[in-house]
């Protein structure tokens, strides 16, 4: 092929520098689907800023199998793609830039050549990666992101050329596999422009006899599934669409997709037409003829080590890239502590009223406690709870009027890590209801949701709204509260603070806002002052 001209160099823009102690890197994961760049400021306890991406798809992996060799405009393409690239990179003033390439060039006999031309046009020395490699990144990136300190975990990631699976125990790492399973790869082979069932039938039996052989059921059934690669980032958009959780600001990190989905999914798309599959909601038409392999091939996994569910990661190959060359040691993530060390940041950044928020989520949580489990709440509805308390007054950063409205908008298209899409889309309702109309179908944000989702909120926002009526006054008069449920009534008392005088304020604020929970639990709510006497009164006004 002819070599296109040299990049022309441009003016470095002026760009910030990162904190003092972290580095500014760009990776580069050149794939046999598409070619992703990413530039960042990583810091030695491996927290990774990201400053810039930039994306390509010329599709080096087409026709590999079948000519041996990377196509002449695919190489084209791409060469053009890095040049872009590598001018980003001096652009942001990057240290260094770590370039490394997949299965597609790995195995395509003038792989070796198209990198030599890619360090003569560009400057970029890039790695050839082994199979067992770009396993081992994707779970260093894995690693960073997830609880896997505890029990076993399977890291699966579909590319256009093959199957990564590494699979740890603990934290430790215990195996890599590499099989020449890829989206593209299976596609050419059994599914072509306009699959039938029997076809994925075969491309999912040849498959599951090598699957069988690399994971060892009695080793792995049961395992905690993560899913990286754009396979699994598309099929997150699709299935949250199904569910009708689209507006978290596109986010799909950490979304926990059912085996069942997955297989209703797989379903869909084969039923398609090439055509009809480019406006399916969530998928990126530049994958949907590929998407079907990449799925199939999961679906066999899953089915493999029994898994009900995968957990989904937006990070893969770059991400542990970075990290990597930072020479960031890998150890587990505490997503616990990252979660809560987001949500506080995201409301600093608000400018909340710390002492309000953090009161309401103690009684909120007092609450849950008490009554949740009789509610019909899950364990893992309270850190939900206790997100959307510390949260639900953010909204006044933009104004008090109709604050419960713009905290639900704030929060819904925040960045806040260890929360799935699913769960950042309740944490909003919950504070969006906190105050006003309770949920309603007719209402656009919460009609859309699934049956479930609706439940949930509708239970986590009627103890949010008591809870924060106990502070009506936002003075932390109310220290804790006692409560008594029985056939006639469900009674919560207050015990005021020491150093509080009087509660008429907070009485009245509670009473006012317990309509939702009594609706909910069928008898009246009961708010008893510290003398046991009832408040008298019911649910205030849309404004409260």
């Amino acid at each position: 092929m002819n070599a296109p001209a040299r990049p022309r160099v441009l003016p470095l823009r002026t760009v910030g520098a990162g904190p003092a102690d972290s580095v500014r890197l760009a990776a580069i994961d050149i794939g046999s689907n598409s070619i992703r760049q990413i530039i960042a400021d990583v810091s030695p306890d491996g927290r990774i800023k990201v400053l810039d991406e930039m994306k390509a798809a010329p599709r080096l992996g087409t026709g590999v199998d079948r000519a041996g060799r990377l196509g002449e405009d695919a190489m084209r393409h791409a060469l053009e793609a890095m040049q872009r690239m590598a001018t980003l990179a001096r652009q942001y003033g990057a240290t260094k830039v770590e370039a490394v390439a997949t299965s597609a060039v790995r195995d395509a006999a003038n792989g070796r050549a198209f990198l030599d031309l890619v360090r003569r046009q560009t400057g970029l020395r890039v790695r050839l990666l082994h199979g067992e490699q770009e396993a081992q990144l994707a779970f260093r990136s894995a690693l960073a992101h997830f609880d896997l300190a505890r029990g076993r975990a399977v890291v699966m990631d579909v590319g256009g050329g093959s199957l990564e699976l590494a699979m740890s125990a603990d934290g430790l790492l215990e195996r890599l596999v590499s099989m020449p399973y890829g989206a593209i790869r299976m596609t050419e082979q059994f599914l072509g422009l306009s699959p039938k069932r029997k076809d994925v039938r075969k491309l999912r039996a040849h498959v599951r006899d090598e699957v069988r052989a690399a994971l060892p059921l009695r080793d792995w059934r049961g395992a905690q599934l993560i899913a990286s690669g754009g396979t699994f980032t598309n099929l997150a958009g699709i299935y949250l669409y199904r569910q009708g959780t689209t507006s978290a600001a596109g986010r799909v990190h950490g979304t926990r997709v059912p085996r069942e989905e997955l297989e209703h999914i797989i379903d869909l798309v084969q039923a398609c037409s090439p055509e009809e599959r480019t406006h399916i909601r969530g998928l990126n038409v530049e994958r949907s003829d590929i998407i079907l392999a990449g799925l199939a091939v999961a679906a066999e996994v899953m089915a493999r080590i029994d898994a009900r569910e995968l957990l989904v990661s937006k990070y893969g190959i770059r991400e542990g890239l970075l990290l990597e060359t930072a020479h960031v040691a890998a150890v587990p993530a505490d997503p616990g502590e990252a979660r809560e060390r987001s949500v506080r940041t995201f409301a600093e950044r608000c400018h909340y009223e710390a002492p309000h928020a953090q009161h309401v989520q103690r009684l909120a949580l007092q609450l849950f406690d008490a009554i949740g489990a009789r509610l019909g709440c899950a364990e893992e509805d309270r850190p939900v709870l206790a997100d959307a308390a510390l949260l639900h007054d953010v909204g006044y950063h933009i104004n008090y009027d109709k604050h419960h409205k713009h905290s639900y908008h704030l929060i819904l298209h925040a960045e806040l890590l260890g929360m799935s899409p699913v769960e950042q889309v309740i944490v909003a309702n919950v504070a969006r209801y906190h105050r006003g109309a309770p949920p309603k179908r007719k209402h656009a944000n919460f009609g859309r949701l699934d049956r479930d989702t609706r439940a949930r909120i509708v239970r986590l926002s009627a103890l949010l709204r008591v809870a924060d009526g106990f502070d009506r006054g936002h003075v932390g008069g109310v220290q804790r509260v006692k409560v008594r449920w029985n056939d006639r009534a469900l009674r919560i008392t207050a015990v005021p603070d020491p150093r509080a005088r009087v509660l008429r304020l907070e009485l009245w604020g509670a009473n006012r806002k317990s309509a939702l929970l009594s609706k909910l639990i069928g008898v009246p709510v009961e708010i008893v002052a510290p003398d046991g006497s009832v408040v008298e009164g019911g649910e205030g006004t849309k404004g409260d």
